[in-house]
């Protein structure tokens, strides 16, 4: 409440004189733009909410932790982390390993984060830069119909079956396209059992709208080879997968867009899409569960979650993630204040785990076939039948070892070298 109700952000004045009132999406708008006057003004301007209050939050945070300590410790686990992630059937070294495979290849996103100083041409980058729009003027502007006939020959390594679903969803009303007067904004998938899946759109004529077409027929097609294959009590899977064919979907579809592509510009505009989906989806989020891991590892020997400890942990993560290419903004020392996830313990990590299986599912459909299709299908169609870590070995994907981690940190790096090749 005090985030989501009482929180004033303040305004920011762009060049044109217009006043703009700071909210947690304009904020995120505002960070995106090409504006960097603007962009370092709503950085600093949305930050001094926090810094005002920062006591306040991290006494509610740190309420937050204690509370997970005692439940752990009454309940008979060894650490908070057990006790969250034993209740989703995932052994604690899934999480481990996430943690350490990252940190293993951070010189490729430092290499990264350097990359993006370059191609913006900044003698000093900030981190209100790191949202900065690297390539412009490469939007796929498609009708409607042509998005849906470009997702569908992107998918086709997934076979004919998924694509006539893909066509059955299209033509026979899972969707709802345009924006109108009161729907829901952004996009979403849904389903219940015994109805076809539907999906909620607000499509405009953007590459991105065009990737969210793939990404929630990802979630409509999991729900139907679930819904099909699965009794009512097993159909619904759990939020540890739920991600992974939706990501399947984009990152196929990204494959396909670039073989068919002769434009050097949306070329480095997919690679720079694919590395900052990795960055956000993957770095950013394995770097809010190690700081997660490392609080409750705090607490739990004893150390209170002041405000100063917070900052102090939070802004060494942040350094040791981005490197020495970006300028550590004091702001981002408070960034951990705004995270609301935080509040759900142990959320987050399954993002970077979900990316992660995502990309290792489709270079193996994209190197092995049909067998790869056939196993990729199973998972589609166990629902909640077993635990997620298990279902995903169905695919071929073991988070208990490092095999699946490794091959995305090395999709990262071989991307990058890419779009550093492409812009030499």
């Amino acid at each position: 409440m005090i985030d989501n109700a009482d929180m004033k952000f303040g305004s920011v004045t762009d060049k044109e004189g217009n006043v703009i009132r700071l909210t947690q999406g304009m904020y995120g708008v505002l960070l995106h733009g090409e504006d960097r006057q603007l962009r370092k003004d709503a950085f600093q301007t949305f930050y001094r909410s926090y810094i005002e209050l920062c006591n306040t939050l991290a006494a509610t945070y740190f309420g937050n932790v204690k509370k997970d300590v005692y439940l752990s410790r009454v309940r008979g686990y060894d650490s908070c982390l057990q006790r969250a992630l034993e209740g989703e059937d995932v052994e604690t070294c899934v999480y481990e390993n996430l943690i350490s495979s990252v940190n293993e290849s951070l010189p490729d996103m430092h290499r990264y984060i350097a990359l993006r100083k370059k191609l913006l041409g900044l003698d000093e980058q900030h981190m209100y830069d790191i949202y900065a729009p690297l390539v412009g003027d490469a939007e796929l502007k498609l009708s409607y119909e042509d998005a849906c006939d470009l997702v569908v020959k992107g998918l086709a390594p997934l076979g004919e079956e998924y694509c006539s679903l893909l066509k059955k969803g299209f033509s026979e009303g899972w969707v709802d396209v345009c924006e109108t007067t009161g729907k829901r904004s952004g996009a979403y998938s849904t389903g219940a059992f015994g109805l076809h899946p539907f999906v909620l759109l607000n499509y405009q004529q953007t590459t991105h709208d065009v990737f969210t077409i793939a990404h929630e027929m990802g979630h409509s097609i999991h729900t139907y080879y679930s819904n099909a294959n699965q009794p009512y009590a097993k159909a619904e899977y759990r939020i540890f997968v739920a991600e992974v064919a939706s990501t399947v979907n984009e990152v196929l579809l990204q494959r396909y867009i670039l073989s068919q592509t002769k434009d050097l510009n949306m070329k480095k505009y997919l690679y720079n899409y694919f590395l900052d989906t990795v960055r956000t989806t993957l770095h950013r989020q394995t770097m809010f569960a190690e700081f997660e891991y490392l609080a409750h590892d705090a607490v739990e020997k004893g150390t209170p979650l002041t405000a100063e400890y917070c900052n102090e942990l939070y802004l060494g993560l942040n350094k040791k993630y981005y490197g020495d290419a970006i300028v550590h903004d004091d702001e981002i020392a408070y960034e951990w204040a705004r995270i609301p996830h935080f509040y759900t313990s142990f959320y987050v990590y399954k993002y970077a785990t979900g990316i992660i299986s995502a990309i290792s599912i489709v270079n193996r459909i994209l190197t092995e076939g049909e067998k790869a299709v056939s196993d990729y299908k199973k998972f589609l169609s166990s629902g909640g039948s077993d635990s997620p870590v298990e279902l995903l070995k169905l695919a071929g994907v073991d988070l208990t070892k490092k095999d699946a981690f490794r091959t995305a940190m090395k999709e990262f790096s071989d991307t990058l070298d890419k779009l550093d090749k492409l812009t030499k």
